[in-house]
């Protein structure tokens, strides 16, 4: 059995992120492909939230290492106020310095074959790149999403940061991994001496998770809003990456129109962390007895959730028109109708569209969202765009896993 260690912030128990789904679905499938994982991972002090719900998914006996770690913005901020440079590349760099420690004596005492780390806590990318200069071991930088782009992040310094992180990353990893191919493609051209070793490892969807969803208890419950149509949003709305002004003026030309009245039409949002930007963005359209704010649950009632919905809503605006939402893939799975508010020209729409899904529109268009809401609620729900079993089948994150493995069969083999 070969050995991996892996550099993640993202792992039980933390919640409220999706993000945590990558890491967690890898180490619980690698084994059984011939890769035992040793998890360094974050103390969970520093996590904002935490949950047990995803704790019993980690295979009993994995070696999990928890380096000291502390959040700047709420453990080292005086009346609200911190010192910049202590929360550079994130508020978590405080993680670096017990992590590298740990990694070595992780590294002598079990001698894996590779180093795994994983973005979009960039210090995870520190802590590798300063395990692999002491060790030599091959590194796997795992993306997922770019770093340093145009206009993010915004502070001047952080931006430089993640440049010269993601530069280092790149040229001196054995492997550099993305999860979209306008990511991949875009890093290839950044980094031309580096493409060959640019690799797409997408996102997907845990099977396992989705069987343990009790169906009785799923039929017996019912529709999520009896009497009424039900679009779920599921997990966090960022001002500007899902900015829901478009979608809130939307309701508000359907309603004036006569096309929709409370009662007839809900939006549920669920965990999205920007409740006071719903509300303020509802009551500013006159829209709120059509929207619902829910606070988070568990994962498997999430996903519970998205099985009862009458269907789903995904949100991108096209500043991130290189980026998915990784619960894209958890509705595929679910076989909901899906709606979908993105660029047509990002990859987020590319995916929806290729799976068979043709009610796709932008975000930024209240105008082509109310004419998209008002064809979905006179169409059939048998009618309705739901995710073609291939590309279901495609997106089952085992397939994911195994891509790793032989990723890291190579680079361990080099």
């Amino acid at each position: 059995m070969n050995r991996l260690l892996v550099v993640a912030y993202h792992f039980p128990p933390l919640a409220g992120s999706s993000g945590i789904q990558r890491t967690l679905r890898f180490v619980q499938q690698l084994p059984a492909l011939g890769w035992e994982p040793l998890v360094l991972t974050a103390h969970p002090r520093a996590y904002e939230r935490t949950s047990n719900d995803l704790s019993a998914d980690v295979p009993a006996g994995t070696v999990v290492r928890r380096a000291q770690a502390w959040d700047a913005a709420r453990h080292l901020a005086f009346k609200g106020r911190y010192i910049g440079a202590l929360a550079r590349p994130d508020r978590w760099v405080s993680w670096r310095f017990d992590a590298v420690r740990q990694g070595l004596q992780l590294i002598r005492q079990y001698k894996p074959q590779a180093i795994f780390s994983t973005y979009p806590i960039a210090t995870a990318h520190l802590i590798g790149a300063e395990l692999q200069r002491q060790t030599g071991l091959p590194w796997v930088a795992d993306f997922r999403d770019p770093m340093a782009q145009d206009g993010y992040p915004t502070d001047p310094q952080t931006w430089q940061q993640f440049d010269a992180i993601e530069r280092h990353a790149v040229l001196h990893a054995a492997a550099s991994t993305f999860t979209t191919p306008s990511a991949a493609e875009d890093y290839r051209g950044r980094y031309p001496a580096a493409a060959q070793r640019v690799h797409l490892l997408e996102n997907g969807y845990d099977e396992s998770s989705f069987a343990g969803v009790d169906a009785a208890a799923l039929e017996a419950a019912g529709p999520l809003n009896p009497g009424a149509v039900t679009l779920l949003h599921s997990g966090i709305v960022y001002p500007s990456e899902r900015d829901p002004t478009q979608l809130m003026a939307a309701l508000r030309l359907m309603h004036e129109a006569g096309t929709v009245q409370p009662g007839q039409l809900k939006l549920r949002f669920r965990a999205p962390v920007a409740e006071a930007l719903l509300h303020q963005k509802a009551a500013e359209f006159g829209v709120a007895a059509y929207i619902e704010v829910c606070p988070p649950v568990g994962y498997r009632e999430a996903l519970a959730e998205m099985l009862r919905a009458d269907a789903l809503l995904l949100m991108q605006a096209s500043n991130c028109n290189a980026q998915i939402p990784a619960k894209l893939y958890e509705y595929f799975r679910a076989g909901r109708p899906l709606l979908c508010l993105a660029d047509p020209s990002g990859d987020t729409a590319r995916t929806v569209q290729a799976a068979g899904i043709d009610t796709v529109t932008p975000l930024d268009d209240a105008h082509a969202i109310a004419e998209l809401l008002a064809r979905f609620l006179t169409l059939p729900q048998s009618m309705a765009s739901r995710a073609t079993a291939q590309a279901v089948q495609g997106a089952n994150r085992l397939a994911r896993t195994e891509q790793l493995a032989g990723l890291l069969g190579q680079v361990a083999a080099a």
